[in-house]
């Protein structure tokens, strides 16, 4: 047997021996690498004469193209056969159910998608989203908003305080979004028309009170704003956030320091086997506060009262979410029970808007 046969006999029982691609690509690089059996053979056709380069030169290049294809045809089936061990290793069980997605398991805490709701209603009147810090100062939480020094309406808001500076002021977190009505009118000439959701902080806790809770207030500043219009976007509002088709409201006369003159308003609502139905029934519910912005917050702002009236309110976001989606203690909204936020959160895509529905 020649040499170029016996390399042949050789290298393809190698091919057929190889138990995987690591074993094939040695016999590969022992035969057509640099250094190769049959590269070796390659290099010897130069030193040869024409007669014998004739002879030899057809039987080293079919050794070449023999040897490779036969490489080719065992790496295709060592392919195969891992992937069928893997398919047989990794089988999987079709009967059994889908893993929910992120977006199904997800939820949107009720405070979020009340807020969103609050955002759509007002966004349609045509009112503006207004923010300001927690941490407020004396003059922007109380002194501009017609608390004076020492005036009894200040202990009302049972206030945290931080500790005093060098020169006697003191910080404090907002007792109320009131502030960022006066930083709105200090920033913006009107006409105004903004709402103003936010977290804000008294020392207060039990069933239906937190330290830390959401309010959302509104302010319209212009030269002709009255109480009808007040009344009319209170009880626009309260039909489209309550969904009901009608509803009865009525105005009792209150004090805050920051309105003149101040009113508490009553929703009709009918209670029945502890449930809460608004637009019907004989009953009554406070749900907020508001009035005509007092001239003195106006002047403190830089307006002149002879010249701008306006008017504000202002509701606890936490308090309605609570009436509208039976919610019956307020400090489970902040105990981050996941059992809790799966029943009564909101699925990430169900977006409020009033074409489409505030409730999903």
């Amino acid at each position: 047997m020649s040499d170029i046969a016996k390399l042949e006999t050789d290298l393809l029982a190698a091919i057929a021996s190889a138990k995987d691609e690591a074993a094939l690509e040695a016999v590969r690089v022992s035969a057509l690498g640099k250094s190769g059996a049959i590269t070796a053979l390659l290099k010897t056709l130069g030193a040869m004469t024409p007669e014998q380069r004739k002879e030899q030169g057809p039987a080293i290049n079919g050794l070449k193209d023999k040897v490779g294809a036969a490489i080719a045809a065992a790496k295709e089936n060592l392919a195969a056969s891992a992937l069928d061990a893997r398919l047989n290793s990794e089988t999987v069980d079709v009967t059994l159910p889908l893993r929910e997605t992120p977006a199904e398991t997800g939820r949107i805490h009720p405070i979020s998608q009340v807020i969103d709701e609050l955002t759509a209603i007002f966004a349609d009147m045509g009112f503006a989203v207004a923010e300001g810090p927690d941490i407020e100062t004396d003059d922007y939480n109380f002194t501009k908003l017609n608390f004076p020094e020492g005036h009894p309406a200040r202990e009302m808001h049972d206030t945290f305080y931080f500790p005093p500076k060098p020169d006697g002021s003191r910080l404090l977190l907002r007792t109320h979004t009131s502030p960022v009505q006066v930083r709105t009118m200090l920033s913006q000439k009107p006409p105004i028309r903004v709402i103003i959701p936010g977290r804000t902080y008294r020392s207060d806790s039990d069933q239906t009170h937190t330290p830390m809770f959401h309010q959302v207030e509104g302010l319209v500043i212009d030269k002709s704003a009255h109480m009808g219009h007040l009344k009319w976007i209170l009880e626009e509002f309260c039909k489209a956030f309550f969904e009901v088709d009608q509803v009865k409201m009525r105005f009792r006369p209150s004090f805050f320091p920051f309105t003149e003159p101040s009113m508490e308003v009553d929703i009709q609502c009918k209670r029945d086997k502890g449930e809460i139905r608004f637009g019907e029934g004989s009953d009554w519910l406070e749900i907020l506060g508001c009035g005509m912005v007092h001239p003195n917050v106006l002047r403190n702002c830089g307006l002149d009262p002879d010249e701008y009236q306006g008017f504000a309110w202002g509701m606890g976001i936490d308090r309605i979410a609570m009436l509208k989606y039976g919610m019956p203690d307020l400090r489970a909204f902040f105990e981050a029970d996941v059992r809790w936020l799966n029943h009564y959160g909101f699925r990430p895509l169900d977006f409020p808007t009033l074409a489409g529905g505030l409730s999903p």
